[in-house]
């Protein structure tokens, strides 16, 4: 996908079995939005081809359009209607017969536990309960490919929780979803990740996989002075990343450095260890480790 000065997708190439949860990661501004965009036929692509349930897209996403869901990152509630309301407008947007509607909107409400909040005005929701009210909306129609982007980026891990229990429900029942995610605890519920930077594919794998992809150590820090060792790590030949974690560091190690390396610059700095030791790579770590080498190559 070709902007004026930016090709925001480049020979992105991706194939979503029926039933899967896929997700989209990287870093902000790696295309992730452009790519749902271009899959729900919002945005047209400047080159190759896009192809949705059989369908050419754009050129024929009308013949699909009742079969595809699109949650984007700032979805258009109507603030001055109640959650009722709302959902009643999608619904008639939808075209969605009057005698599956009741009982859809029931389970919906009950799955996303708004039941209580039916009167109540969308724009005194919170933001939890506003992107809950989006994915019903979205879901009135019963979509058979969902594609969400960062549906859930500022709310709070109970709601996030429970907008993932409604999710895994759905796919349960034979949806497809395709989801971009900040959060790397949401990318580890995916059944595959395609790791995007700079518009091309960095990798597509399994979780499990991408983390046992990294030929990197990963070292646990607990020591005197954190902050000055995070600086001195950073700067520090083979050390890839440094991370805080609360009063402990994480830091991601060239293959062949080792800890003895970590312990080497800490000592010369004069910085007492209490605790140094090998940790297996977390899906982040991976993230990480993944864009590092990309950006090398």
């Amino acid at each position: 996908m070709q902007f004026r000065f930016v090709r925001a997708v480049d020979g992105l190439s991706l194939s979503v079995q029926p039933g899967e949860v896929f997700g989209l990661v990287g870093p902000d501004g790696a295309g992730k939005t452009t790519t749902i965009r271009m899959l729900c036929g919002v945005m047209p692509p400047t080159a190759g081809s896009v192809e949705v349930l059989g369908a050419r897209i754009p050129e024929e996403i009308d013949r699909i359009a009742p079969d595809i869901g699109y949650m984007s990152q700032r979805f258009s509630l109507y603030g001055d209607l109640t959650v009722s309301e709302n959902i009643e407008f999608f619904a008639d947007l939808y075209q969605v017969p009057r005698k599956e509607r009741s009982e859809r909107v029931v389970t919906l409400l009950r799955a996303s536990r708004l039941e209580l909040f039916t009167k109540r005005r969308a724009e005194h929701l919170s933001g939890g309960m506003k992107q809950k009210l989006a994915l019903v909306c979205t879901l009135i129609h019963t979509p058979k490919v969902l594609f969400l982007d960062e549906p859930t980026t500022g709310v709070d891990p109970v709601s996030r929780r429970e907008f993932w229990q409604i999710l895994y429900g759905l796919v349960g029942e034979g949806m497809t979803l395709l989801v971009s995610t900040p959060y790397m605890d949401e990318a580890d519920r995916c059944q595959r990740l395609a790791l995007i930077d700079k518009g091309r594919l960095v990798t597509c794998a399994t979780p499990r996989d991408l983390r046992k992809s990294m030929r990197h150590c990963v070292a646990d820090l607990r020591c005197s002075d954190p902050q000055r060792a995070r600086n001195l790590l950073a700067r520090t030949e083979g050390i890839l990343d440094v991370q805080a974690f609360g009063s402990r560091i994480h830091a991601t190690v060239k293959d062949g450095a080792g800890l003895a390396e970590i312990r080497r610059a800490l000592t010369l700095g004069g910085i007492e260890i209490g605790e140094l030791r090998a940790i297996s790579p977390s899906l982040e770590d991976a993230v990480i480790a993944s864009l590092s080498e990309a950006s090398v190559g």
